[in-house]
């Protein structure tokens, strides 16, 4: 993740944002606020254990969004398979009654090369989209038909655990995160147009039943400001303004488009999802409903080289604004679902991953766990 950056609000966003803490403030005073079902998920970054997946079930978790590493299935050109980190995710929801999104994502570096991504570090990535060539399409391809073989109705994980009650993926995230360039170094909203229709394909000869969702969509990345070419991102708006324009038919081919609007404060949500649905309606897909696939603050100390370290408190504070926001405006929104990042803190693991959680070192419950479960109607445990 990275900061978001300073850019002129104008006149009509700077309107919403003075407008939100007032909208927040009636959205909390109104709990009977219609949401849709199964409206309140997580985003683990550990596998948590059976009785933390138990745990998080009674406290209104409704779903948990997994990665499905392509690189780490199939790390070698070959027909053997490791499904082991997805395997244990998918076990631990499926025994607690929790539903499963996963989002399909990575290539193992004999499919597509990696690339180092611009910036400090030596962090690497795949440098496109496996879609440039007919043996990178054919072996994406081959992989989304095993991984919804394996989740998907009547699927060979369902045969190989008789003990648990069968909850079949039908809904896939492809991707992650693609117009930035920690997730494909050289992000291009023509080439995930490709990837978009090859994997509907993929998917839907396996499942016919399967529905796809776009990738989420950092909202306003810094890289995006820059003049480098290729770009190193996009703003989301102009990434999903592209994917339609470069992409005929796209529409058809996705039942939803999600969004990741990391923002300083609650406040600027309102005109990051707003910016992002006008998008929808002058493309004439506006019907299209919106996921939030990961929203997210950290309960570490405040901090000026961090927009998104709030303390502990101002972590609570942070989502019971945005909660109180997505409820008010579900509807005029078309929310469908919701992800907080994260369950757990992961010290490391990007710039504000190791306060992110709403529990911390063994699974202890933050003040934030407990503002979650208002709004989710379960019980905190």
């Amino acid at each position: 993740m990275t900061l978001e950056p300073n850019r002129p609000l104008g006149q009509a966003r700077a309107y919403l944002v003075a407008i939100a803490t007032v909208a927040t403030m009636l959205a909390l005073a109104s709990p009977a606020l219609a949401v849709p079902g199964d409206f309140w998920g997580v985003s683990p970054q550990a596998t948590p254990s059976p009785e933390e997946f138990q745990r998080l079930r009674a406290g209104g978790v409704d779903s948990v969004r997994i990665p499905i590493s392509w690189a780490a299935v199939q790390p070698n050109n070959g027909s053997e398979t490791d499904f082991s980190a997805s395997d244990a995710l998918v076990v631990g929801a499926a025994a607690a009654g929790i539903d499963v999104l996963p989002f399909v994502y990575d290539a193992p570096s004999w499919a597509v090369r990696p690339a180092r991504v611009p910036g400090p570090g030596n962090v690497k990535a795949p440098k496109t989209l496996p879609v440039e060539t007919g043996s990178q399409r054919s072996a994406w391809s081959g992989f989304l038909k095993l991984v919804v073989a394996r989740y998907g109705p009547g699927g060979s994980f369902w045969t190989a655990h008789p003990g648990l009650t069968e909850r079949p993926i039908r809904t896939w995230q492809i991707w992650n995160e693609e117009n930035f360039k920690y997730f494909v170094v050289r992000p291009d909203p023509a080439e995930y147009g490709k990837l978009v229709n090859l994997s509907y394909a993929a998917i839907r000869s396996v499942d016919r039943g399967a529905k796809l969702i776009l990738g989420g969509m950092f909202a306003r990345p810094k890289e995006a400001q820059f003049k480098s070419k290729p770009p190193q991102a996009y703003f989301a708006t102009d990434f999903l303004d592209e994917l339609y324009r470069t992409t005929p038919g796209i529409k058809r081919k996705f039942a939803g488009v999600a969004l990741h609007p990391y923002v300083s404060r609650y406040q600027l949500l309102t005109p990051e999802i707003e910016e992002f649905r006008r998008v929808l309606t002058l493309n004439h897909d506006a019907g299209k409903p919106l996921w939030i696939t990961e929203i997210g603050w950290s309960s570490e100390a405040e901090s000026k080289s961090d927009a998104f370290a709030k303390g502990p408190q101002g972590q609570v504070k942070q989502l019971k604004g945005a909660f109180g926001l997505f409820k008010l405006n579900a509807a005029k929104w078309r929310l469908k679902r919701i992800y907080w990042f994260s369950v757990d803190d992961q010290p490391n693991a990007c710039n504000f991953c190791g306060g992110s959680g709403l529990f911390g070192p063994g699974f202890a419950p933050k003040k934030s766990w407990f503002a979650y479960v208002h709004f989710a109607g379960g019980r905190p445990g």
